[in-house]
């Protein structure tokens, strides 16, 4: 490359660079912690309130989970999820409901695909990484478990 050709990339380089808008780290950072906040608050309160109605803790802990997840599929169906993880980004993503999002998205996405090869096909090639990962890491903490507490029994 000549040097011509090398300093007009440069110039191009500082042009982008001038253009492109900064990030705002500390709006971003308040956002995505209000958002996951008040996702983790919506279901602490289910969690509370499934446990004044008498279930005992697994089945509450499966019932605000099957909550978070239905009403992160709701609103992803409505199109708020999607404009609420636009502005409040990880805080949107991280929890279940992220992954609710996500997994429905692509079933709405790939519809008019048909069933199994659109929808069903892409919904697990989304899912299948975080299912297999989370298998395997749950896995992994179960054998490290058992070779720790069966060396001190």
């Amino acid at each position: 490359m000549d040097k011509s050709t090398q300093a007009l990339q440069d110039q191009y380089q500082k042009m982008v660079q001038a253009a492109t808008p900064r990030p705002k780290y500390v709006q971003n950072i308040v956002l995505a912690y209000v958002v996951g906040g008040a996702i983790c608050v919506i279901g602490q309160l289910v969690l509370n309130l499934l446990g004044k109605m008498q279930f005992g803790k697994l089945e509450a802990s499966a019932a605000t989970l099957a909550t978070i997840i239905a009403l992160g599929s709701i609103t992803t169906g409505l199109g708020v999820y999607d404009w609420l993880a636009e502005r409040a980004g990880m805080g949107a993503a991280v929890p279940i409901s992220g992954f609710s999002n996500t997994i429905t998205a692509a079933a709405m996405d790939f519809k008019r695909e048909g069933y199994i090869l659109g929808m069903g096909a892409k919904m697990f090639v989304i899912a299948g990484p975080v299912l297999v990962y989370g298998i395997l890491s749950g896995f992994i903490v179960a054998l490290l478990r058992l070779i720790v507490t069966g060396m001190l029994s």
